[in-house]
């Protein structure tokens, strides 16, 4: 049994920037970090003693008899990728819900791709996981997605990552005293909006004016660099943050009509009537996670406006995917093979 932890994340600054179709002309950046909350990818040797040859969990249960079979895309483009030709059991866990802003995609497949690895015996580094989950995403699937995502789910940690125009990206961790870590930390407030959306219909519409909004894409590259002054900053006000952040979140709607709609509006009225200074909703818009910045003393008015919410608590800076159960048994793949059932 092969079992990894991958870390969802919360983008700050940045978004749009790090679609290649921008980034590949333009260069692109985002801030932000993963948090303590995980996605688990499990995955052994299915024992021969059933009709179905693989066993995939997720929110559906498939039987296939092939790989090219099973009908989640990232489940049948890791197997493929990594040539697993016995039947094997794949199954995925969440602490949070799928298709909610937190990049739980991408931290999907990076996960996969970690589990997949470590039951053919291999370990993988971070930068092989970001660039293999991107590769299969963007390439394979097909997916109109960034590639921001992956580079977290695999990296983990607080960090600016930069994407270059010959196609590579560079992480830089924002190294913070522990006092400034917490005084962030303590300013972020995470609320369920309760709709959840795929993200890559939403990404696509905002694929498709990327280059009608350079505007807004140059001013969300930039505030990476002001966010990051004002974090590395401790005698500036961490509320700063909040305020660029409303600012990000009012360009962002500009990218595409489907980003916001009138409920997400009143969430967001809502938390800044109650003394929220940033607002932002997660991901590609349309629902899914809400982030509030406000002074804690502000906490308390914020939870009663958004009191049909479900808030969650979390903590910053989570390390990147990892293999957190590593139990191999080459007897029973042995003992399988000389009794001829096929794998």
């Amino acid at each position: 049994m092969i079992i990894s932890r991958t870390p969802f994340r919360v983008s700050l600054f940045g978004g749009g920037t790090d679609y290649p179709r921008w980034f590949l002309r333009h260069g692109g950046a985002v801030l932000g970090t993963t948090i303590n909350k995980y996605c688990y990818v499990s995955i052994r040797t299915l024992p021969p003693f059933f009709e179905h040859r693989h066993r995939i969990v997720y929110s559906q249960i498939e039987l296939p008899q092939t790989v090219e079979e099973i009908r989640h895309p990232a489940v049948r483009a890791v197997l493929q990728s990594q040539e697993i030709q016995e039947g094997v059991e794949v199954q995925h866990h969440g602490d949070l819900p799928a298709r909610s802003g937190m990049g739980s995609s991408s931290s999907f497949t990076v996960g996969m791709l970690n589990s997949a690895r470590a039951y053919r015996g291999l370990a993988s580094s971070p930068e092989w996981l970001a660039t293999e989950a991107i590769r299969i995403e963007q390439a394979v699937i097909g997916e109109h997605v960034g590639s921001q995502d992956q580079v977290w789910a695999a990296y983990g940690g607080l960090s600016v990552v930069t994407f270059n125009t010959d196609g590579t990206f560079r992480v830089t961790p924002l190294v913070l005293s522990t006092d400034r870590r917490h005084e962030l930390e303590d300013h972020m407030m995470l609320f369920f909006t309760g709709f959840s959306r795929t993200a890559a219909r939403f990404a696509r519409k905002q694929i498709e004016n990327l280059e009608k909004r350079e505007k807004q894409l140059r001013i969300f590259h930039q505030m990476v660099g002001e966010a990051t002054s004002i974090l590395e900053n401790a005698r500036q006000p961490i509320v700063d943050v909040g305020k660029l952040l409303l600012d990000a979140w009012k360009l962002k709607k500009e990218l595409a009509d489907s980003v916001s709609n009138p409920a997400i509006d009143g969430i967001c009225s809502a938390a800044l009537d109650a003394g929220a200074v940033g607002v932002k909703l997660l991901g590609a818009g349309g629902g899914g996670f809400m982030l509030v910045m406000a002074d804690p003393s502000n906490h308390d008015r914020i939870r009663q406006n958004l009191r049909s919410l479900i808030e969650v608590s979390f903590s910053i800076g989570s390390s990147g995917s990892k293999i957190v159960v590593y139990e191999t048994d080459d007897r029973d793949v042995r003992a399988d093979r000389l009794a001829g059932h096929p794998r």
